[in-house]
């Protein structure tokens, strides 16, 4: 493998010393219909982000894995949550496991927060490949570590909307914002026999719908999710696709580190992480919307789709066969916030005949949007 220090490209490429590029193998030729594809991915070093760039590489993509955490730079940066000892969560590794997987891994040194260097992300990207861009993923996302994320607003800083929404809302934008021409132009140079459009993927949660941890985050989710339908909106008659995601409970790195630590169970509201789902569950998602063909893709252009509930009308599972059901589906809601609250409140537990058979029955939105779940914010 071959790979660029940053201080090599600081004396050598002064205009993109922010960057890291690391590429594990050449460009074959093979009769995938990926193969000849484009990906960028951002927060792509760990948690939902590099589960997508790994199944985009399994799928055949040459995959961006746009980041901040570096080899040249070990160690937890000031607002990531902790991971167990060893891991290896950075833009190279990334790039390793993509390519492992099949497809091609670049890492790129990105911080989000700047626009300047998202911008010169994408022109690199596009030098490189020669203004090619078929699926753009923005997964880059942040909390504050200083504060808890459960809490009134009144008595959160500022910096709680300001972090969340910094990442999380305002770099998405920017990121689409530059995005968009080289998408457009990919569609304008549209070869490929199955028309599948370009795909603009933004990565939400359920916060976009219904109360979650506070104030803050919930207005950042439901802005990203209007931000990918009006952007949709535009970009259809150019032939450019919108969507937005919402995993379930995902057992990211950090997330797994918290059951270790003993503090997830206050931070989570006790919600059973054993049964979520993998981080590279998304990126199936993302691989079988990115594989529907122009009218299909463009008649849901803009939608918000549920990943578990993708799954069943796409057909992937996780590794192990299983599909975790959605976050509106009763098979979630009733375990995880109903029983729980009759079982406190009667001193019975719920009989196991009613547990073991909850019907997989979708919540309509408008109910699920009405209000958090029982004692979802308390418990």
């Amino acid at each position: 493998m071959k790979t660029v220090s940053l201080k090599w490209l600081a004396v050598v490429l002064p205009t993109f010393s922010s960057w890291v590029v690391s590429s594990a193998m050449t460009m074959t030729t093979t009769t995938n219909p990926n193969n000849n594809r484009v990906a960028v991915v951002t927060g792509a070093s760990r948690g939902i982000g590099r589960g997508i760039a790994v199944e985009l590489g399994k799928a055949g993509y040459t995959v961006y894995a746009l980041a901040r955490s570096t080899r040249s730079k070990p160690g937890l940066l000031g607002d990531q949550r902790a991971v167990a000892d060893g891991l290896d969560l950075t833009v190279e590794s990334v790039a390793e496991a993509v390519t492992a997987a099949g497809g091609i891994g670049r890492g790129m040194y990105v911080d989000m927060s700047q626009d300047e260097s998202i911008e010169g992300a994408f022109e690199r990207i596009a030098e490189e490949t020669g203004g090619r861009l078929d699926v753009v993923v923005c997964s880059a996302f942040t909390t504050p570590l200083q504060e808890k994320l459960r809490g009134d607003f009144w008595n959160q800083s500022m910096n709680m909307w300001d972090v969340c929404n910094g990442v999380g809302l305002r770099s998405t934008y920017a990121t689409c914002r530059v995005a968009a021409p080289i998408m457009i132009e990919t569609a304008n140079k549209q070869n490929d026999e199955r028309k599948r459009p370009p795909l603009l993927c933004c990565i939400s949660s359920f916060g976009g719908k219904s109360y979650t941890f506070n104030v803050a985050y919930g207005v950042g989710k439901a802005g990203v999710d209007r931000m990918a339908q009006d952007m949709g909106y535009q970009l259809k008659k150019y032939g450019v696709a919108t969507t937005v995601l919402y995993p379930g409970l995902v057992k990211t790195e950090a997330n797994l580190q918290m059951v270790v630590d003993g503090t997830w169970d206050e931070a989570s509201g006790n919600l059973d992480l054993s049964t979520g789902e993998t981080p590279e569950f998304t990126g199936k998602a993302i691989v079988a919307l990115a594989n529907l063909g122009v009218d299909d893709m463009m008649d849901r252009s803009g939608n918000v789709e549920v990943v578990a509930e993708l799954a069943k009308e796409l057909q992937f599972t996780e590794e192990d066969g299983s599909v975790p059901p959605s976050i509106r589906s009763l098979k979630y809601l009733l375990p995880n916030f109903v029983f729980p609250a009759i079982e406190k409140e009667s001193g019975k537990p719920v009989p196991g005949w009613i547990k073991n058979n909850i019907p997989d029955y979708l919540v309509p939105w408008s109910t699920f949007s009405s209000g958090p779940p029982p004692e979802a914010d308390t418990r």
